[in-house]
Formats: C-alpha cells, structure tokens, sequence
C-alpha cells in the first residue's frame, strides 16, 4: 500500500466530514444559535472569560487537546497493525472523538462556561458531580505530572530544542502584547512571531545544545536534572496558568498551532516527495499476526488498541479542555462547530501522518536497517514499547518524520530538530491548560466548600501544582513519580470520554426528540471498552508476580487507585443511568429549556 493515497484518501473523508456530519449536528442537533448569550461575553473579566476571534481560539483549543497524544498513542497502537489503527483513527475521530469534543464544548457554552464536572451534577445529581470531580482531578493531576515528565524527557533526547522551547515564551507575549494592546492587524503580528519562532529552531541547531549536568547541586541538595528540569516546568506553570489567558497561554498556543500547521506541511510534502521520487511504502503489516504478537507479549488488540490509541480518536481529557478554558473564549455560538468539531478532525489528520511515518517512513532507515526489518526493530518488544522511557514511543516518529523530511533536503540534524520542538512544544502546552483545568477544578470546590483559600486563582493554581510535584517527586529526586500510574492512565482517560458522552446524552434527551442516540451509542461502545480494559488491567496489577515491569510498590498503587477509579466510574453510570429511564427527566419544560 503507497502512503500517499492513505493521506489523500483519510484527509478528503476529513473535509467532506466536516462539511456533512459536522454541520448537521451543529444545525438540527445541538441548534447553534448566534443570538445566545455565550460566557465570553456574559461573564468577561479579562482572565479567564475573553472574547476571542475563531481562528485564535481554534488555535488554544487544537494545541491543548493534542499535545503528544495523537503522536504517542499511533506510535504505540501500530504494533497491532496498521489497518486497525488507521481504522480506529478515522472512523472512531469523526463517530465519536469529534461529537465528544464538540458536544462538551456546546454544553458548557450553554452553562456559563462551567466544567463538565459541574453540568454532571446539573443534569445527574450532586452527587455525580462530587464523584466526576474525583475522576476529573485524578486525571489532571497524572496529566501535569506526565506531561512534565514528557517535556523533560524530550529535552534529554533533543537538547538543541531546549533554547527555542523557552524562547518561545517572550515571542508569545509580544505576540498576546500586539493582537490586544497594541492593536495590530493579527495576522501580520502572526507571520512575525511564527518567523521568530522558527529562527530560534534554526538558532538552536546551530548553536550548542542547553543541556542540564547529569546531577545539580543546589546548595546541600543534589537533583538529577530530570527533576531540576520538571522543578522549573512546574513553577513555569504556576504562572503561567495563573496569568490572564492574553498574556501568554492563548498567543502561545496560537503560535504553536501555526507550527503544527507548518509542521503537518512539511510532513504532507515529505509523503508526496518520497513517494513520487522513490516510493513510500507500507512496511508495517496490515494485521500483525497472532504469532509475532505473541512474541512481543504484546497484549489483544480488543479491548487495548481503543484504549491506547486515545487522541486522536478519542479522548476523554479533550472533554475537559472543552469544558474548560475553551467555553471561557469562544465569543459565539457557530463557533463552537469549528473550534469542538474541526480541531478533533485536524487532530486525525496529525495521528495519520504519525501512522504514516511509522508504518512507512521508518522503512525508508531506522537503527542501520530498512524496510520491514527496520519496523520489527522497533516493534519487537511490547515491554520496551511500552515501559522504557519516553525514546522508545517517540523515535520511530522522530526518526520516520526526519526520512520523510530529508526527501526534500532538510538535514536530518535539522530534521530532528524541527520535531523535537513541536513535540515539546505541544507538551507544554498540554501542560499550562492542564494546570489551568485543575485550578478550576479546585476553585469550584473551594467555592462549593466557601473556602477563599482554594476558590483564589492563585491557591488553587498553588494546589494544583503542589500536589502534581507530590505525586511527580513521590518515588524520587528523578521527578518521575508519575509514571508509576502510567499504565492506567489510558484506560482511565478512555472511561471519561464514555461519561461525558453519557452526559451528552441526557443533554440532548432533554434538547431533542431523538439526536441523543447520536451520543448514546458511542457512550455505550466507549463505556463497554474501557471497562473491560479496566477490568483486565487490574486483574494484572493484582496478579501474584512482582516483575522488573511492575515493582511492590508500583503494583500497589495501581491496583488501588485503578479499581477506585473503576468503582467511582460504575457509581456514576448507576446514577446516569437512573436519571436517563426517569420519564420526567426526558424533557426540558420550555422554562428550563430556555436557561440552559
């Protein structure tokens, strides 16, 4: 199979997508309507709540839900095959990842840009809503602390990304300075900073790498400097997602969806060169068989490859962006088509170009061998896949992307850098939205609780922080605490999509006469899934061996904390589902339809 046509192929069924599935739930099923009050407006304080223009906003909203997701999770679920993970990316992205995403985003639009956590205790009870928080802030706390881990790691691999990544930081602000204080035609002010930005990528290739000791001493204390690197993230976080969203998160993110873009040409152009100067083949197996998974002890594609593969299919963190900063923006209704719908296709896309750079530009030299023999050298191992660092889930994506990219006369040197930048770039940004989300998560408790303390910005962002280094610090000065819960963290995050989608659904029970079966089945599929991964997973984590892979103390915490989530999960969905066969919960009166 020739690469290219699998590109052209998925990103045609994208558009048409859009333009068809996309526009008829925007019209007849959710009803967008421009003359509604939106929280931007209503409720603007210039911090949080900030009218913003589309393409902008589409920009946060796409960097936030993305980070290195769709580029981990293909990379790994390929191991099963590439016709089953590209399956799964196009079909379960426009079914499934998109209706979640855009639905989430519709709903919180319509209750003042509250979390999911709280239209859960709207449209459930409070006491969904009080075990929602738990999962949510369960969530998000191995989020920031992952995410951290992921942008250290790539600092270690890639140290010559280190200099552009923080000198990012400056080039938004004046980007955020120019669009709102200084008033200056945006794209203009666009082109600038994304010029600026590249220029630092070049200026980091030329000039030696930024690279931490292996061990920091500060004063009587010496830290590894993963865990220096994870120190700095952590209070660069603290600040930044305490700040007004102008100031740095929003113009950032803008800036680096406009590297993703370039970023996705650049790869798109690499795919058609390759294939038209030498051919770009397929390498990876279409099935890979029983036997070589075996091998590899890799474990069943069902229940695992839906849960492995999780952005850019579905994801139930994009659920919480979307329930989160995002309403808190989007200065109109129709919008929301573009910004929920639009940027979880464009995410497929990116996840595509990942299966292609793994399934074929690997091929093309990978570990001094080519072709198949380069793929099964990669993907030999499901323990190495899986468990040894981030290196092992990236580098085939590196290294196939910088093939592809030197089709064209980029440096492989070059190459590596230009997507060692974007993936760190994209892990920061996972990393401030998440961090914002936790603080919103703790300050509506502290409100909830009338504690000032936890409902202040600036304490519940100290919160959200503290406890992300508590959890990150938990196992060592290494900073890498939060992978101990690592092989859980798919599961769970599948199991959110599945009760938001059950959330959506009792939304649109009461909105529609039928448009909430649009939600329900894919909530069912979701939920059926993730459940029996749930399930299979604990039965590992309690499994009598204790392995190199799963040492006493990493065996523990995940059998109790996955079979809490588990429990917690299944109680919410006995209220859901207790709610949803209540004949007087099908319908708004036109009173509370009108509020909500």
């Amino acid at each position: 199979m020739n690469a290219l046509l699998i590109v052209v192929v998925t990103f045609a069924g994208y558009l048409i997508a859009y333009h068809t599935y996309g526009r008829f739930l925007a019209r007849k099923i959710f009803r967008l309507d421009d003359s509604a009050p939106v929280p931007s407006r209503e409720l603007e304080d210039g911090v949080d709540y900030v009218p913003t223009r589309k393409g902008i906003i589409f920009g946060h909203h796409y960097t936030s839900i993305a980070g290195t997701g769709p580029i981990v999770g293909p990379a790994i679920g390929i191991i099963w095959g590439w016709v089953p993970a590209l399956v799964w990316v196009f079909v379960g992205s426009i079914v499934m990842g998109a209706v979640h995403d855009f639905g989430s985003l519709v709903m919180s639009l319509r209750n003042e840009g509250r979390s999911l956590s709280e239209i859960t205790g709207r449209y459930i009870n409070r006491r969904a809503r009080t075990l929602f928080f738990m999962i949510v802030f369960l969530e998000l706390l191995i989020v920031i602390a992952i995410f951290g881990v992921v942008t250290a790691a790539v600092f270690a691999m890639y140290p010559h990304a280190v200099l552009p990544i923080w000198l990012e930081i400056p080039i938004a602000i004046g980007l955020g300075l120019a669009v709102y204080k200084w008033k200056r035609n945006v794209a203009l002010a666009t082109a600038v900073a994304v010029f600026a930005m590249y220029a630092t990528v070049v200026l980091g290739h030329v000039l030696p790498p930024l690279a931490l000791p292996k061990t920091v001493s500060l004063g009587a204390l010496s830290l590894p400097a993963m865990g220096v690197w994870i120190i700095v993230l952590l209070v660069y976080a603290f600040f930044a997602s305490s700040a007004p969203v102008t100031m740095l998160l929003q113009p950032r993110d803008y800036m680096n969806a406009w590297q993703l873009f370039i970023a996705m040409g650049l790869l798109i152009v690499g795919v058609f060169a390759a294939a038209l100067w030498g051919g770009l083949e397929i390498v990876a197996p279409a099935f890979n068989d029983s036997r070589s998974l075996a091998a590899a002890k890799a474990p069943s594609m069902w229940p695992f490859l839906m849960v492995t593969i999780a952005c850019g299919a579905i994801s139930g963190f994009h659920s919480l962006v979307s329930s989160g900063t995002t309403p808190k923006q989007v200065s109109r209704e129709s919008d929301a088509l573009f910004v929920g719908y639009g940027s979880m296709l464009m995410e497929a896309a990116l996840a595509v170009l990942v299966i292609v750079a793994v399934s074929a530009g690997i091929g093309l030299g990978f570990n001094g061998l080519t072709g198949e023999a380069a793929w099964r050298s990669n993907y030999s191992d499901w323990g190495a896949l899986t468990n040894k660092g981030l290196g092992a889930k990236i580098a085939a994506f590196v290294e196939g992307s910088a093939n592809m990219l030197a089709t064209m006369g980029i440096p492989r040197g070059l190459g590596e850098v230009i997507i060692g930048v974007f993936i760190a770039s994209f892990a920061g940004t996972t990393l401030d939205t998440a961090t914002r989300l936790q603080r919103y998560v703790v300050g509506e408790l502290g409100t909830d609780l009338k504690a000032p303390g936890l409902s202040n910005r600036w304490g519940a962002t100290g919160i959200a922080v503290v406890t992300a280094g508590a959890l990150a610090f938990a196992t060592g000065a290494s900073g890498t605490g939060a992978m101990t819960l690592w092989p859980m963290f798919g599961a769970v995050n599948q199991l959110l999509a599945a009760l938001a989608l059950f959330v959506a659904t009792l939304y649109l029970r009461r909105k529609h006469a039928w448009g909430w079966v649009l939600t329900l089945v894919p909530c069912l599929f979701m939920l059926v899934i993730t459940v029996w991964a749930v399930v299979l997973n604990e039965n590992r984590f309690l499994a009598r061996e204790v392995t190199a892979t799963f040492p006493a103390y990493q065996k523990w915490s995940l059998a109790v904390v996955n079979g809490l989530t588990l429990v917690l999960a299944l109680w919410l969905v006995v209220e859901a589902m207790v709610v949803f066969f209540r004949p007087s919960e099908r319908r708004d009166t036109p009173a509370a339809a009108a509020q909500a």
